[in-house]
């Protein structure tokens, strides 16, 4: 028989069919049947093991999470503690050298004492025609401007050096020479609060003003005539030191020899002394101009005169200025550093950058959504998604996060801005909070892309996933100059520089209600 003739049982029911190969050529029905379970039943137990590994996926990821922000935590606690460790060894290695060598500061030594001597002098006629100075009417620069480390400063502070300036810091009333404070009632369980005042802020000097730093806006020859005008008129007619930049001086030098009188920094480690020396600063350009004189200062600000390209009678601002008092607006800043997922190696070679406007955190070239993890005290806020993130104080209201959809904030309106940058969400709008909070906006691991800092629009810098960024109110505020109060300053600003809210007024002569 061939081998692929049927065989037969005794019943006659076919039972196989035998190819050349020796395979079964087909199988029962209930067989069929059985292997398709079997497939089942294996595919649902892999399923099973997927989902089973998924879990343990998500579980490690948010352990990663958990990890990496109470790493961002610690590391940010851990270089503020720093900080204030290296403040505390440098005073008292400078106390050591001071008592070691007392007579190299022995000319210093003697006129911090007199200038001591009539700072209290002047204390205490203020006390007796006004009562407590610094208690009641206001605040003197000598408690909110006064550097600890200002006793041994190197070329800039000399003996031949004139003493700073001294004033005095006050709150003003409509209608009243002194601070009304707010009044807080609990009588019979009711809390009521009365005598609200503006709070407006009078700069009044104690001594007169001997140095004003110049700083202008380059590449301008409008600007460059301008303050070639300026600094002559304060030379000649105030009889004040004037300090520029060296590029200005250049500029001075080689149009009149009659500069030669004006002083300027060689190196740059002389920037971070210009606050022991300078009484005033003056700027000569735009917001641009103002923000770059701010970041010079990284501790106590001297107070900002900041005038336009079109001040022409700058004269008689100056002379009012100089003489005082003048109404003063504190624009806060935000401190900012950025703790690296790698911040054994790399905390201590950053330092905190200090912000007028806003720090802005961005996707830069990637074509990716940022995701940004946004915590306030440690408590977490939200994840942003979109372009990126605006941390803002009250000055910086009026510029990139207005822009972003952020509203107008009064400048002394305690508090930081938190504007998203297109947020892809419907529901995502900009918060206020307030100014005694700490903010970490972090990269998380998982993120697709690197994101980029940028603080008033400089100082660009890449975050890398695990890297944050952290964010507080500054110590030193700028104290800026106002033309009437803060107040009117402001509402000027916004309807002239922006034109808020300017429309055509409705015709009269239409329709009336009857």
């Amino acid at each position: 028989m061939s081998p692929g003739q049927l065989y037969s049982n005794g019943n006659g029911s076919v039972s196989s069919s035998v190819l050349e190969n020796g395979f079964v050529g087909s199988v029962p029905h209930f067989s069929t049947d059985k292997v398709v379970q079997e497939l089942l039943q294996q595919s649902s137990e892999g399923m099973d093991h997927l989902l089973e590994f998924s879990e343990a996926l998500k579980t490690v990821a948010k352990a990663l999470k958990r990890a990496a922000e109470g790493k961002a935590a610690a590391l940010s606690e851990a270089s503020e503690w720093q900080r204030k460790y290296e403040a505390e060894r440098e005073r008292n290695m400078r106390l050591e050298h001071k008592e070691r060598s007392p007579d190299k500061h022995e000319c210093v030594e003697e006129k911090r004492t007199e200038n001591l001597n009539h700072r209290s002098e002047l204390s205490h006629q203020e006390n007796e025609q006004n009562g407590n100075c610094c208690g009641q009417n206001g605040i003197c620069n000598h408690e909110v401007l006064r550097d600890e480390d200002t006793d041994s400063n190197s070329e800039l502070v000399s003996c031949k050096m004139p003493e700073k300036a001294s004033f005095k810091l006050s709150w003003n009333c409509k209608g009243a020479n002194q601070y009304k404070h707010d009044v807080v009632s609990f009588d019979r369980g009711n809390i009521t609060t009365a005598e609200r005042s503006s709070k407006q802020i009078s700069l009044k000097w104690e001594t007169s003003p001997r140095i004003v730093l110049v700083l202008t806006k380059p590449n301008s020859n409008t600007v460059r005539i301008l303050s070639a005008d300026m600094i002559r008129w304060l030379k000649q007619q105030k009889n004040l030191d004037i300090v520029v930049e060296p590029r200005v001086k250049s500029e001075l030098l080689a149009e009149s020899h009659f500069f030669h009188f004006v002083q300027t920094w060689n190196e740059d480690k002389e920037i971070s002394l210009l606050h022991t020396k300078v009484d005033l600063v003056v700027t000569l350009g735009g917001d641009g101009t103002v923000l770059w004189a701010a970041s010079l200062f990284k501790g106590p600000v001297p107070p900002f005169v900041p005038f336009s390209l079109d001040s022409e009678h700058y004269k008689e601002s100056l002379d009012s200025i100089l003489t005082g008092p003048i109404s003063i607006t504190l624009r806060h800043r935000l401190q900012c550093h950025i703790v690296r997922e790698a911040a054994d190696s790399e905390l201590g070679t950053e330092e905190p950058e200090l912000v007028l406007n806003e720090v802005t955190i961005d996707r830069g070239i990637s074509s990716y959504l940022t995701n940004l993890e946004c915590y306030c005290d440690n408590n977490f806020v939200t994840t942003v998604q979109g372009d990126g993130l605006i941390l803002s104080t009250t000055s910086g209201s009026t510029a990139y996060s207005l822009a972003a959809g952020g509203s107008m904030v009064h400048p002394q309106v305690p508090g930081i801005l938190f504007t998203p940058i297109c947020p892809h969400s419907l529901s995502f709008r900009p918060l206020i909070l307030p100014e005694h909070v700490t903010l970490r906006v972090q990269i998380p691991l998982s993120s697709r892309s690197p994101a980029w800092a940028s603080f008033d629009g400089k100082g660009r810098r890449k975050l890398e996933p695990g890297d944050a960024l952290i964010c507080s109110m500054a110590t030193w505020p700028v104290p800026m100059a106002c033309q009437g109060d803060s107040t009117s300053d402001f509402l000027r600003s916004i309807h002239e520089g922006l034109h808020w809210n300017l429309r055509k007024t409705q015709s009269f002569d239409g329709p009336k209600d009857t």
